[in-house]
Formats: structure tokens, sequence, C-alpha cells
């Protein structure tokens, strides 16, 4: 017979593992529930998730490429009526063609996919810029219009560049790639418009 001081000290072993097995599990239920309430709160993308460090930055990404491109309508527009130089028509008719184009078939699904609504207005930057040209007439809108454009562009590329390389959504990304495609054209473009008008790389009046 086995004594009864022996089962007495299974007993104790046997409850012992059952509590730290019991103990464990509890841990780690706990564990998921850190992790999961870890995430972001707040903001939620159209399929009701969290969304994650990226998706936040592909969704202030495509904010500002819509605000930016409502911009280059808007500058075109008025380029186009106060331009006297027919280049720069060309290329403000282009920016207007072009953006309305990316912001159509690019930009606005993207904003739907993500859960971002579309700018109303212009940013302060652009109503500041926009107000300086109305301001402006012949050489000195066709020279402040072509700075600006240099400038816009080449931060524009750099932006689509960027985010490109980072987005891990393919949606995102093919769309993205696109817009860098036109960008890029639109700068080659400007650049070559400010050499003729002797505005430098610099976007300032050559001497």
């Amino acid at each position: 017979m086995i004594p009864a001081r022996t089962y007495r000290k299974f007993y104790l072993l046997a409850a012992a593992a059952l509590l730290f097995g019991g103990t464990a599990i509890t841990q780690s239920h706990a564990g998921g529930a850190s992790s999961t309430s870890s995430q972001q709160p707040g903001v939620q993308t159209p399929d009701g998730n969290a969304p994650n460090p990226q998706s936040m930055n592909d969704r202030d990404f495509v904010k500002k490429a819509l605000e930016g491109g409502d911009a280059e309508v808007q500058l075109g527009q008025l380029a186009q009526q106060k331009s006297q130089s027919d280049d720069v028509k060309q290329f403000a008719q282009k920016m207007v063609q072009d953006h309305t184009q990316m912001g159509d078939q690019l930009m606005k699904p993207l904003a739907k996919q993500l859960g971002v609504d579309p700018p109303k207005n212009l940013s302060k930057k652009d109503k500041q810029l926009m107000a300086k040209l109305e301001s402006l007439s012949g050489s000195q809108f066709d020279n402040e219009y072509i700075r600006a454009m240099v400038k816009d562009h080449r931060q524009d590329l750099k932006d689509f560049k960027s985010e490109a390389e980072t987005t891990q959504d393919p949606n995102v990304k093919q769309a993205v790639q696109q817009g860098e495609t036109i960008v890029s054209q639109h700068l080659q473009l400007i650049e070559q418009i400010a050499q003729s008008h002797n505005v430098d790389s610099n976007g300032k009046p050559s001497m």
C-alpha cells in the first residue's frame, strides 16, 4: 500500500501544478488583451479596424496630396487668366487638366478607401500664395508663378517618392507611383519654362 502521507504529498504537487497552469493561462489572456488595447484608439478605417502607424502615414499623404492638387488647379486657373506668356498659360492649362484627373482617378478613390475626407478649402499657405499672385500682373506675375511651381513640384516629387518607398498598401503604392510620374513631368516642364524666362533653378530671377 502507498502510505497516506505519500497521497497527501502527490495531491499537493498536483494542486500546485494546476494553480500555476491557471495563473499562466490568465496571464496569457491578460497579455493578449493588453496587446490589443495598446493599438491606437480613436480613428478607424472604413472596415472598422484601428489604423496602424503606416496607414496613418498613408492617410496624411493622401490628404496633403488632395490639398496640393486643389491648389494647383486654382492657381492654374488664375495663371490662365493673368499670364501674358503663352508657355506659362499652356503649363497652367496642363496643371488644371492633370491635377483634376489625378484627383478624380487616383487620390479621391484612395481617400475613400482610407477614410479621408477631401479638403473643402485651400491650406493657409496656398491661400497666401493665391492672394499674392492676384496682386501681381505682367512679368511679375509670371515669374512669381514660375517660382512657386518650381518649388511646389520639387517638394511634391520628394513627397511622392518617399510615400512610394514606405507605403505597405499595394493600392496606395500603385496610385502614388502613377502620380510620381506625372509630377516628375510637370517639374521638367516648369524648369524648362523657368530657364526660358530667366528664372534660375532656385526660383530667383536671373540678373
